[in-house]
């Protein structure tokens, strides 16, 4: 069964279409928890903030005996996406909770949510790596056990999620994710658990590696979960990973704990005087209206607030995939928290892998803003870089000619310029050397995106320092009898400083 397509894509993350049983719904997508027995913020509350979707404790609805039959008529929610978790979390937080999965899944089956999840032994935040490797394989022989009770009612029509357990071990990440290969055609979605203490301490790299190992070792076009991933900060970076949906409490936790979430950290909400949004609660009112309610209003309104903020997260998000400007948003928002920059340089230790998946080709193409050494390891620059390698050399003599912007304000015209001053295109291979680039061949150079970027006015010295030794390297492989440059003091590239002799 086809539960996914993807509408465009940037870095490894895209916009897709998650197909259930209640309608489409498009990603990357935040599924709320909603506690059905509690009041603190209700569905209908969820809709009007503009979810069309929720996940819920199958657990907790089956102990409490709340839901009997199907989920959706009996929430009089027949337009909402409802996925249920098993109570694989309360196993975290409680231990043996006394259920089997065998039970969680037949429950599932009968209330009939549009995904469901088994019930999974979750690893946590284990230090031990025997205890870890139970979670995996006790999750792999639960999996198992479930898919034998899928396949006798595959006319449900439910999505069912093969989870992902290993916690900070790599190599039992990986072991627990190939083992989906076994169950294709059962498990239309994955689910990757146990990184909410990980995020909730702030170690986003270590979960960033977990997402890594995960995705890299199941198939491309199936979905992809994050449980508990719930603050804005790490969302795009999950994201550009591939991530496609995620869920969590922390829009209410945070909330009972007076705690106020933006796009780029939390705020206790006594240390706030004004509140930097303009959603209804922030709108109507102030940090001190907000501490004078009770608790009960208090709680709901910063709820409210949260939701917003996670849901504006997802749009800016989802925004920046569409213009292709995924890794130029990752740059900005490193700058929030160094735990979140930590994130970002882990992130682009794997650049060969979102290379892979970052579309050559784009409908609408924007040009690359590019600002430091950090700007180095996108996609176009990599792919540029290998393009040098196979470049044929077809002269003896290179002639290097230097863009200085404050000639000409933007590549494209300086190249144009270049293009009308040479009367002569036979006698030597003509490159211009531009900084991250190091040299592009003059015959390509309107090639996307050779000539479509933005450069800062003040090169960093370590993006001039790459430069040189992108184009000592060429030359050196290349080993051209003749070198000229032109106008190229201001970057410091002299005949001496690229010599290949040395």
């Amino acid at each position: 069964m086809t539960v996914f397509e993807a509408k465009y894509e940037d870095l490894a993350g895209r916009i897709g279409i998650l197909k259930t049983r209640s309608g489409n719904l498009e990603t990357p997508v935040f599924f709320p928890v909603i506690n059905i027995l509690k009041d603190e913020i209700s569905i209908d509350e969820i809709k009007n903030i503009g979810f069309k979707n929720f996940i819920t404790n199958s657990y907790i609805l089956y102990k409490n005996k709340y839901i009997k039959d199907d989920i959706h008529k009996e929430l009089n929610s027949e337009d909402i996406i409802i996925m249920t978790d098993s109570g694989a979390y309360q196993i975290l937080e409680y231990g043996d909770i006394g259920i089997t999965n065998y039970e969680i899944v037949n429950y599932q089956l009968k209330i009939k949510p549009d995904i469901g999840v088994i019930l999974d032994l979750p690893t946590g935040n284990t230090n031990d790596y025997e205890n870890a490797k139970i979670t995996v394989y006790e999750t792999l022989k639960r999996v198992e056990e479930a898919s034998k009770i899928i396949v006798k009612n595959q006319d449900s029509n439910i999505i069912w999620v093969y989870p992902i357990q290993g916690g900070k071990y790599l190599d039992l990440v990986k072991t627990s994710a190939e083992g989906l290969s076994k169950f294709e055609n059962i498990y239309n979605m994955v689910a990757l658990g146990s990184p909410t203490v990980l995020l909730e301490r702030y170690m986003y790299d270590t979960v960033i590696d977990m997402i890594y190992a995960a995705k890299s070792n199941i198939k491309r076009g199936i979905p992809f979960h994050l449980f508990g991933g719930g603050l804005p900060h790490i969302i795009p970076f999950a994201v550009a990973l591939g991530v496609d949906s995620f869920d969590s409490a922390s829009y209410i936790i945070y909330a009972r704990d007076n705690r106020y979430i933006t796009r780029t950290r939390v705020y206790k909400l006594e240390d706030l005087e004004y509140f930097p949004c303009s959603c209804p609660i922030c709108s109507k009112y102030t940090p001190k209206d907000l501490l004078e309610m009770n608790e009960g209003e208090r709680t709901r309104a910063l709820a409210i607030h949260n939701l917003y903020t996670i849901l504006e997260e997802f749009k800016a998000t989802k925004q920046a995939i569409k213009e292709g400007r995924l890794f130029e948003y990752l740059q900005e928002k490193a700058y929030s928290h160094p735990a979140v920059y930590s994130a970002f340089k882990r992130l682009i230790k794997y650049k060969d892998y979102l290379e892979k998946y970052d579309p050559r080709i784009r409908g609408d193409p924007k040009g690359l803003f590019l600002f430091d050494n950090n700007s180095l390891h996108r996609p176009e620059i990599i792919r540029h870089s290998r393009f040098l390698e196979r470049y044929v050399q077809k002269k003896d003599k290179v002639s290097i000619y230097c863009y200085d912007k404050t000639i000409s304000d933007t590549a494209y015209d300086y190249i144009k310029s270049i293009k009308e001053t040479i009367t002569d295109h036979n006698s030597s291979d003509i490159f211009i050397a531009i900084p991250f680039f190091g040299l592009i061949p003059l015959a390509v150079s309107d090639s996307y995106p050779l000539s479509q970027f933005e450069i800062p006015n003040e090169i960093d010295e370590d993006v001039i320092a790459d430069m040189k030794t992108k184009i000592v390297s060429f030359l050196r492989r290349k080993n051209y009898q003749k070198v000229e440059l032109m106008n190229c003091e201001k970057l410091g590239l002299h005949i001496d400083s690229i010599s290949t002799s040395s």
